[in-house]
């Protein structure tokens, strides 16, 4: 029996009354402004100019009227607080707090770094401008004292005994300096003992060592207990005496900053602690230390009081650093400088600008030497390797050729 499907019909709602949806207001979120930490915005051009002159203002008034301050420096000092306030209080009308400890952080670092390099720049200005009368002179830098007096004129003498004994003294400290620094660097970074630990603040005291300290050490041992005459290895002594502690400290700090994963991994190898350390520590940090070399130069190079208590002083070229006294350029300035002729302080200051030039060198020659990685090395041998192949590969093109030339020109002639 067939039975009819009949659609079921569901009931139909009421219709309700309408109803209203009333949406709230959205605030629109503001884009969080992003702070810059570099550059320069019109604005802040805008601001540290408006702030300088402000500033200086305000200084004028108060060093005159309110608080009268007599001097450069003290007007200088009142008119840069002045102008870090006002620099602060004009970024903070506009950005947030963090904002304006940004700019008046880079503010006051900028114009530290900006004063160091004007300060730089002027010492430079100043020693060459001073001896500009002596430097266009060639006997200048080649001739020595010995013919020359007070009252000479420029043309005559100069300080060729000086540069020549300056190199001569540096590079005798550098020998005995770089290798017992490194090598006690290496020990305090490999060895961890009392002892180490006693040699790291005895290092750490030597650096504050007062110069004309070290000159007497050596000159009461050396020269008066064991007979070293005042000549340019006792010097030498002197000099290494204060480049050791700036060597040992600088090239520890530089040996800390070396990988402990490049240690483990060697030692993992099988390689020993000190062949680990001469393999792959010191190659690793070779740039560091070429830095530390550089930091104890400068400090070697420019030292006098040493110098002067343990070389003495001559006019004459020597070239012998075992006998007879020996003469280097900071002493050859203090010597120029006590005299009251203005030829002689010329001379003073252009030593002074040649010996500028002199630390220039060195530390340009270093650094190029640091730079030398195993890396760049390689890349140079690979290098070089490509250029001589390329030029024997042409010899012996030219080579055939000419040989098959000859070999044609033979045929020809044979009958």
């Amino acid at each position: 029996m067939a039975t009819d499907k009949k659609a079921v019909k569901r009931p139909r709602k009421k219709p309700s009354a309408r109803t209203t949806t009333v949406y709230a207001p959205v605030e629109l979120a503001t884009p969080e402004r992003r702070r810059t930490l570099g550059g320069l915005r019109v604005g802040d051009l805008l601001s540290i100019v408006g702030a300088a002159v402000a500033a200086f203002a305000l200084a004028v008034i108060l060093t005159t009227q309110i608080a009268p301050i007599t001097g450069g420096i003290a007007f200088f000092i009142v008119w840069y607080l002045l102008f870090v306030s006002t620099y602060a209080l004009l970024v903070s009308l506009d950005d947030s707090r963090t904002f304006v400890v940004d700019r008046v952080v880079a503010v006051v670092i900028t114009s530290i770094a900006t004063l160091l390099f004007s300060i730089l720049i002027f010492v430079i200005t100043f020693v060459i401008g001073r001896g500009s009368e002596a430097l266009p002179f060639v006997n200048f830098y080649i001739d020595d004292m010995q013919s020359a007096g007070p009252l000479d004129p420029l043309s005559v003498g100069g300080v060729g005994h000086a540069i020549l004994g300056s190199l001569i003294q540096i590079s005798i400290a550098l020998v005995i300096t770089i290798p017992l620094g490194i090598a006690a660097a290496v020990y305090l970074n490999e060895i961890n003992s009392r002892f180490s630990r006693f040699v790291r603040t005895i290092v750490e005291a030597m650096t504050a060592l007062p110069s004309i300290v070290a000159g007497l050490f050596i000159f009461a041992t050396a020269i008066l207990m064991f007979g070293v005459p005042k000549s340019g290895i006792a010097a030498s002594l002197a000099i290494s005496v204060m480049m050791l502690p700036i060597m040992i400290r600088s090239a520890d700090v530089v040996l800390r900053l070396v990988p402990q994963t490049l240690k483990e991994a060697s030692i993992g190898l099988g390689a020993s602690q000190w062949r680990t350390a001469w393999t792959v520590v010191l190659p690793t940090s070779r740039s560091g230390l070429t830095t530390s070399i550089i930091l104890a130069t400068a400090r070697g190079i420019g030292e006098t009081s040493p110098v002067l208590l343990t070389s003495g002083f001559t006019a004459a070229l020597n070239v012998n650093p075992l006998a007879d006294p020996m003469v280097s350029l900071p002493l050859a300035i203090f010597q120029f400088v006590k005299s009251p002729e203005p030829s002689m302080i010329a001379r003073g200051f252009g030593t002074a600008a040649v010996l500028m030039v002199v630390v220039l060198t060195l530390f340009v020659v270093a650094r190029w030497v640091g730079s030398m990685t195993p890396e760049r090395a390689a890349r140079g041998r690979i290098r070089r390797e490509k250029i001589v192949t390329s030029i024997v590969s042409l010899f012996a093109t030219a080579r055939s050729a000419v040989e098959a030339r000859v070999n044609a020109t033979r045929s020809k002639e044979l009958p």
